[in-house]
């Protein structure tokens, strides 16, 4: 209808499901990050190997250069490997100074994961601490308190319209994790399917006691890593599901919500 002002579609697309080394260099699943599009504004988090890859083969195409920000969970290559291209994407090859790079000091410490030909192509380049708010056009974000990761690591919590996100990426469990995610939709990555004793990477039993405390209206299993896979996530998901009386879903490479 002629004057009525089109809404732009809230939603996140799982644009990769890998965790850890050996799901990513096998490339078993994808390993290109989650895509946020908040009404006008259109976030990338954790670009990591074949980011830009996936975005031209997403359905429909996702355009990095309509990208409003970046936000690096932490340094890791999983996570971080396309930081540099898809600056260049953002900023359409550096001649469009636009967007803000959101990411801890260590991703841009002595041994920068952000290329110095790049690190001048954003608007800014904002670093990242512990329990604090930061934003982006409409679209704002909570970082979580440091996790227990062997590099600089922080979760997100974030709205999209009236449904508040929790994403908790890499780290060991404990407690307070369970305190700070409490939100409608929680996104977990779940590594492995026994927990491992001296690695930093959460377990599903582990996501399992998450789900039960924080009791969110759906989790979202992500992040896979191979014994994970051989445990097949979607049959996982049904079966925490049936035991807690929650709707948890196994994200898929290409994954839309839409709220």
């Amino acid at each position: 209808m002629a004057g009525v002002k089109e809404e732009k579609p809230n939603y996140i697309k799982f644009l990769g499901t890998a965790g850890a080394r050996f799901v990513m260099i096998k490339q078993l699943r994808a390993s290109g990050g989650l895509w946020v599009s908040c009404g006008v504004n259109n976030i990338l988090i954790d670009p990591g190997p074949g980011s830009i890859v996936h975005c031209a083969s997403s359905r429909p195409r996702l355009d990095p250069g309509k990208l409003d920000a970046i936000i690096l969970t932490h340094r890791h290559l999983d996570h971080a490997n396309d930081i540099n291209v898809m600056i260049e994407a953002m900023t359409e090859g550096g001649f469009k100074k636009k967007g803000v790079v959101f990411c801890p000091s260590d991703a841009i410490g002595e041994d920068s994961v952000i290329l110095r030909y790049a690190i001048n192509f954003p608007k800014k380049i904002q670093v990242i601490r512990a329990n604090h708010d930061y934003r982006v056009g409409n679209f704002s974000f909570t970082t979580s308190m440091r996790h227990i990761h062997p590099c600089q690591t922080y979760g997100l919590k974030f709205k999209i319209g009236k449904t508040s996100f929790g994403l908790i990426t890499d780290t060991r469990y404990f407690p307070d994790l369970d305190d700070f995610y409490k939100t409608d939709i929680l996104i977990i990555a779940v590594v492995f399917y026994e927990p491992r004793q001296g690695i930093d990477h959460l377990s599903l039993k582990e996501a399992e006691v998450i789900i039960s405390k924080i009791r969110p209206r759906k989790a979202v299993l992500t992040h896979f890593g191979m014994t994970m896979l051989k445990a097949d996530p979607l049959f996982q998901a049904k079966k925490l599901s049936r035991a807690l009386g929650i709707e948890v879903i196994a994200a898929y490479d290409g994954m839309r919500l839409d709220f």
